[in-house]
C-alpha cells in the first residue's frame, strides 16, 4: 500500500521551504524598502525586551538568581536573529514567555532539593525536545494545527492578556516591600503610563483628532516615548529622594550565575554531575515543554497571521516547528530560557506593519439633493519582510553591551506594570470572548444589523462563552500552583475539546462562533495536499481578493 504523500516523513518541511524560499531575498530587499520597518522595529524592541525582563522577576528569585537579565536578552537575541534569517514566517515575534518562565522555576523547585544540577537537568530537558520537535516536523504532526481553531486561540490569547494585567499587579505588590510611599508613587506612576500610552494609541487608531501624520506618529511611537518619558518621571521634583525600585542588572555578555553552579561560562557542560537516572528523567519534562511549545508557538504563529491580515506570502507550520527545536537545544546548552512565540506580540508586530488607508464612502442622507460620505480606514496590505524582526534582535543584542545596560537599569519597574496594562488591554480588545461578552451584555435593540453573532442562536452564544470561561479558568488556577508544570495538558485539554463542538452546537452556529482563526491560504501549509504545490508561488489575486472583500470595499479611496 501506498502511502499518501500527504503523511510521507520531510514533506511537510519540504513544501513550506519549496513555497516559502522564491521570496527571501525581497524579504530583505524590495519587500523590506518601507517606512513601516521603522515603527515596527522600535515598538517592538520595547513590547519584547521590558515584558520579558518583568515576567523573569519572578524566575530570578525562585532560582535562587540562575537566571537574570543577560539570560533573558540573550533568550531573546536568539530567537529574534534565529526566526528573522532563517524561519519561513518572519512576522512571528519570538522570546522569553511567561508559561516558560513559570516552567523553569517549577522545575527548580521540584529538582534543585533533590540534589539535581539545575543547569545540566534543564538542558536535558531542552535536548531531549529539540529531539520532539524535529520529530513532531519530519513526520508532519504539525497537520493537527487544522484543529485548533478561535475556541482554542481566544482562550490562550485571553489568558495571556489576563496574565499581563495580573504580572502588572504583582510588579507593584513588590514595591510595598520597602515602604508604603515606594509603593503608592509606583502605582501613580503605573497608571499614568497606562493613561498616557492607552491615549496615545486611541488617538491614533480610533481618533478623528489632528491630521492623518499626527495619528500615525501618535499610533507608532506614542507608547515607547510614553516609556522613555516616565523613566525620567522618576527623576523630576522631590519623587527622586525616594527608591522607586528599577530593572536589576548585572556584568554584561556574563551569565548571573557564577561559581561551581556554572563554571563553565555560556555552556553548560551537561554531561557532568549528573546521574543517568536524571537524565531520563528529563524526558516527562520534555514531553510537557513540546506540548508546552507546539500549542503556544503555533498559536502565537497563528495569530499574528490571522485572517484580519491580507497576507500575501505562504505561511511556513512545519518549518518553523523545527527551527524553534534547534532554537530549544542551542538555549539549553547555554543556560537560557527557551524562547518560543510571543502572544500578543507577534500579532502586535503584524498589526504594526499594515499599511493603513482611508476611502470615501457614500452613507444614506435625509435630504434626497444632499450627498453624505464618511471616511473609513482598513488595511490595504501587511509589510511582509524580515528587516523589522532582525533589527530588534540587533537592539537587544546592543543592549547587552554595558552603556545600554545600565540605561535598562534606570527602567522603573512601575513602567513595566503600566506596559503589562496597556499590552493586556490591548489584547482583550481584538479578543473573541471579550468581543462576545460584550455583544451578550448589549441591548438587542441597539445591536448592529450585521453584526454577524446576531445570526446565532443566543443561548449558543451564552454556552459557548462559558465554555471559553470555564477553560480559561482551568488554565489560570492551574498555572498559580506548583502544578503548573502540568500546565501544557490543559491546553492539550480544550484544544481536543474543540473537535466535539460540532456535535454541541449547529453547523450554522459554529461557523460564527468558532471560525477558522487563518485563511485558507495560510493554513495550505497544515491542510493542502502535499503533492500539489504550485508553481505559481503568488498568491492568486482571486484568492486575495476573497481574503480582503471585507477590508477594502469599492468606493473611491483616499490617501
Amino acid at each position: 500500500m501506498k502511502l499518501n504523500s500527504k503523511y510521507r516523513p520531510f514533506m511537510g518541511i519540504r513544501n513550506d521551504i519549496k513555497k516559502r524560499l522564491p521570496y527571501y531575498l525581497a524579504d530583505w530587499t524590495t519587500d523590506a524598502w518601507n517606512y513601516r520597518i521603522v515603527p515596527a522595529t522600535v515598538y517592538m524592541y520595547f513590547a519584547n525586551i521590558l515584558p520579558a525582563i518583568a515576567f523573569a522577576l519572578d524566575m530570578f528569585s525562585k532560582t535562587n538568581d540562575s537566571y537574570g537579565v543577560n539570560e533573558i536578552l540573550l533568550a531573546s537575541v536568539l530567537g529574534s536573529l534565529l526566526f528573522s534569517v532563517f524561519a519561513g514566517q518572519p512576522l512571528c515575534i519570538v522570546g522569553v514567555t511567561g508559561p516558560i518562565s513559570v516552567f523553569n522555576y517549577t522545575v527548580y523547585e521540584i529538582m534543585v532539593p533533590k540534589g539535581t544540577p539545575y543547569f545540566a537537568f534543564m538542558c536535558w530537558i531542552c535536548l531531549w525536545s529539540m529531539v520532539m520537535h524535529f520529530a513532531i516536523a519530519i513526520l508532519n504532526g504539525v497537520n493537527a494545527l487544522r484543529y485548533i481553531t478561535r475556541f482554542s486561540c481566544d482562550i490562550f490569547g485571553f489568558y495571556v492578556a489576563c496574565i499581563y494585567i495580573q504580572k502588572g499587579i504583582q510588579v507593584l505588590t513588590r514595591q510595598f516591600q520597602r515602604s508604603d510611599i515606594d509603593g503608592y508613587i509606583s502605582i501613580m506612576v503605573a497608571l499614568l503610563v497606562l493613561i498616557f500610552g492607552y491615549l496615545s494609541q486611541l488617538i491614533g487608531d480610533h481618533s478623528p483628532f489632528f491630521r492623518r501624520w499626527i495619528r500615525r506618529f501618535f499610533a507608532d511611537y506614542g507608547t515607547p516615548l510614553v516609556v522613555v518619558f516616565f523613566t525620567g518621571f522618576i527623576h523630576f521634583g522631590n519623587i527622586r529622594h525616594y527608591d522607586i525600585q528599577r530593572l536589576p542588572i548585572t556584568r554584561s555578555f556574563h551569565p548571573t550565575k557564577s561559581g561551581i553552579e556554572r563554571n563553565h561560562g555560556w555552556f553548560i557542560h551537561f554531561w557532568e554531575d549528573i546521574s543517568v537516572g536524571d537524565v531520563f528523567l528529563a524526558i516527562p519534562f520534555a514531553i510537557l515543554l513540546t506540548v508546552l511549545f507546539y500549542f503556544d508557538h503555533n498559536v502565537s504563529s497563528l495569530i499574528c497571521q490571522a485572517k484580519e491580515f491580507p497576507l500575501k506570502k505562504p505561511a511556513s507550520f512545519h518549518w518553523d516547528f523545527f527551527l524553534l527545536g534547534l532554537c530549544t537545544g542551542v538555549a539549553g546548552i547555554l543556560g537560557i530560557p527557551a524562547p518560543n512565540g510571543l502572544i500578543p506580540q507577534a500579532p502586535f508586530h503584524t498589526a504594526s506593519l499594515c499599511v493603513v488607508k482611508q476611502e470615501k464612502i457614500e452613507i444614506e442622507s435625509e435630504l434626497d439633493d444632499e450627498k453624505q460620505f464618511k471616511i473609513r480606514s482598513y488595511t490595504d496590505k501587511v509589510i511582509e519582510q524580515r528587516v523589522s524582526n532582525f533589527a530588534q534582535g540587533l537592539l537587544i543584542l546592543g543592549t547587552m553591551t554595558r552603556p545600554l545596560l545600565v540605561v535598562l537599569g534606570l527602567v522603573p519597574q512601575a513602567v513595566l506594570a503600566g506596559l503589562f496594562w496597556i499590552m493586556g488591554i490591548s489584547a482583550l480588545q481584538g479578543n473573541g470572548i471579550v468581543a462576545k461578552i460584550v455583544y451578550l451584555c448589549r441591548e438587542n435593540a441597539l445591536t448592529n444589523t450585521a453584526d454577524p453573532l446576531k445570526s446565532c442562536n443566543r443561548r449558543s452564544v451564552y454556552f459557548f462563552v462559558l465554555a471559553q470561561l470555564i477553560a480559561f479558568g482551568a488554565t489560570f488556577a492551574i498555572t498559580q500552583t506548583i502544578a503548573a508544570v502540568g500546565f501544557p495538558a490543559i491546553l492539550l485539554l480544550f484544544a481536543a475539546f474543540s473537535v466535539l463542538l460540532p456535535r454541541l452546537f449547529s453547523a450554522s452556529d459554529l461557523a460564527i462562533l468558532d471560525s477558522p482563526t487563518a485563511s485558507e491560504f495560510t493554513m495550505e501549509s497544515v491542510n493542502g495536499p502535499a503533492d500539489s504545490l504550485s508553481d505559481n508561488n503568488t498568491l492568486p489575486s482571486s484568492r486575495h481578493n476573497e481574503l480582503s472583500s471585507d477590508l477594502i470595499p469599492d468606493p473611491k479611496r483616499i490617501e
